[in-house]
């Protein structure tokens, strides 16, 4: 069935908002969803037609994360507010996960901490530095992302780590950074970044129980 291009014209059970207020959200298709982020069309074109033209281009929500605005330009009407409005929304839904996840969480493996930060680390283009304080039962206290840069500025972040440590009452930390090449090999100055981690921790007793690499969809652990 044809209707008008303009969303408001539709059939209420049409509509991808009043959709979402009768049946619910899980109801909607991922287009449906991207057109109410939008609100509006351009002319000739509805949030709708939109919503699917972004689709077609970047395949998934993941894809539309960490992108260029000039990734975006062939879209008319769309700027940058209705760009980050987009691109706000799917970071929310990944911190949602990883709060999820995070809570009341008790550390067994490697895997059980890549689970919480894979979904959002593994499309960074910069390199990002995480640390995971834990409590003595090596349930998760908190996440926090401490630099934004590389490992080679190991002095000041290693002072970091362990005040937040500390302030926290943290027993044990594991920390995490990612390679923005998708390749999880530790580095010569990976391994000595650990080295210095591990020592400091020693000496203010909060042990170090892992040091990840995030690659795409990959994981190295250089403790192990």
């Amino acid at each position: 069935m044809h209707y008008d291009k303009t969303i408001k014209n539709w059939p209420n059970d049409e509509r991808p908002r009043e959709k979402l207020l009768k049946y619910g959200e899980h109801t909607l298709s991922d287009s449906e969803l991207l057109a109410i982020l939008l609100r509006t069309g351009t002319r000739g074109s509805s949030a709708l037609d939109i919503a699917r033209n972004i689709l077609r281009k970047f395949k998934s929500f993941r894809n539309m994360s960490h992108t260029d605005i000039r990734d975006w330009q062939e879209f008319k009407g769309l700027g940058a507010a209705k760009i980050a409005q987009i691109r706000a929304a799917i970071e929310v839904g990944r911190r949602f996960g990883e709060e999820s996840l995070e809570k009341k969480i008790k550390v067994k493996s490697g895997r059980d901490i890549v689970d919480i930060v894979m979904p959002r680390m593994r499309d960074l283009k910069k390199e990002v530095f995480k640390t995971i304080l834990l409590n003595s039962q090596n349930q998760i206290i908190q996440v926090l992302e401490i630099t934004e840069g590389t490992v080679n500025r190991a002095a000041p972040i290693i002072r970091e780590i362990f005040q937040k440590a500390l302030q926290n009452f943290a027993a044990a930390i594991i920390c995490i950074h990612n390679h923005p090449s998708g390749n999880p090999t530790p580095s010569r100055e990976d391994r000595l970044f650990t080295e210095e981690l591990i020592n400091a921790g020693n000496v203010l007793q909060v042990k170090v129980l892992d040091h990840i690499i995030i690659g795409d969809g990959q994981w190295q652990s250089i403790m192990e």
